[in-house]
């Protein structure tokens, strides 16, 4: 694995449209990603984040619009672009006697690799996934973090420079959803394009860089995580701890500036300010002049949880 680097490719979806007996799926959806990002796709049941999915996939055809990798339609080109996507679903099939490295080895052979090539790319994403150990085990008898894996692996036994995942952390225990996060990270490192679905979205703010807010089938929001949790609060909350305690903490705070809000939390206090992280680095450097014993400064973010409960109305379609 440590040979790999994905090829660097940019994604244009265009006006992507998808239509069901009167219901929009997905209504004019367009953005763009590329290698080396993780993009969070946000939404409630319902928004249309699986049918888009799909359609990147092309395992579904639009009612109009298109994506293009590099510039290869979807739709005019669905097999060439297909050997550049990995598609993780949101479920493993059941498999009956299959093993782990059966079910591999067919995926890569699907895919076109033979002879020695193909053993090398199933031993290789057997241990990078950290399936080795697993392979001659049959896929029935697996738990559900380890389907997961086995799913991922699939997704990049061709190792296509774009990853498509559907809801991959969902029904994991927390340490699998670590391990999850982890292998997104040093994927995203090696240059992969990576589109990620989830509920859970306090793990999408621990890997995205970007985030697609979908509702009812439209794109609601967009932009990197930084710029959508500054534009949802352009003030900042930070908790600080000194040995001098909270009272007499609390006072000298009162008379600094662009302080709009200061309160006692145990032996903390929790102060708003109005601005960016450059005043966040000027208060903190004023606590220092004033030679206040300050042990400990946290500036609290924002969750990217807040954000969408804040721009989405929970409509459903």
């Amino acid at each position: 694995m440590e040979s790999w680097k994905a090829a660097t490719v940019k994604i244009s979806v265009e006006n992507l449209t998808r239509h069901f007996d009167g219901t929009r799926a997905v209504d004019g959806v367009s953005f763009t990603f590329e290698s080396g990002q993780i993009v969070g796709f946000v939404g409630p049941n319902g928004a249309g984040k699986t049918t888009t999915l799909r359609l990147l996939a092309t395992a579904d055809e639009p009612t109009a619009g298109d994506a293009f990798f590099d510039g290869v339609s979807a739709v005019q080109d669905p097999e060439q672009v297909r050997h550049q996507i990995g598609f993780m679903p949101d479920y493993l099939p059941t498999h009956r006697d299959t093993t782990v490295h059966e079910y591999l080895d067919f995926f890569a052979r699907a895919y076109g690799l033979h002879g020695a090539d193909r053993r090398a790319a199933v031993d290789t994403i057997e241990e990078f996934a950290r399936l080795a150990a697993l392979r001659e085990k049959p896929i029935q008898a697996l738990s559900k973090g380890m389907k997961q894996r086995v799913s991922l692996a699939r997704a990049l036994v061709h190792d296509p420079p774009v990853l498509l995942l559907d809801e991959p952390a969902a029904g994991l225990d927390p340490r699998a959803r670590v391990e999850l996060r982890e292998l997104l990270q040093v994927l995203a490192e090696r240059g992969k394009a990576i589109l990620v679905s989830s509920h859970i979205l306090t793990e999408l703010s621990e890997v995205c860089n970007a985030a697609i807010i979908l509702e009812q089938g439209r794109i609601v929001r967009a932009g990197s995580t930084d710029d959508l949790l500054t534009e949802a609060t352009p003030r900042r909350l930070v908790r600080i701890r000194s040995l001098d305690g909270a009272a007499a903490l609390k006072k000298a705070i009162l008379e600094m500036p662009g302080v709009q809000d200061v309160h006692v939390a145990g032996p903390y206090v929790e102060v708003v300010l109005d601005g960016d992280e450059t005043v966040c680095r000027d208060f903190l450097a004023g606590l220092v002049r004033q030679g206040l014993p300050v042990v400990e400064f946290v500036h609290t973010r924002t969750s990217l949880e807040t954000v969408f409960m804040r721009i989405t109305k929970g409509d459903v379609q």
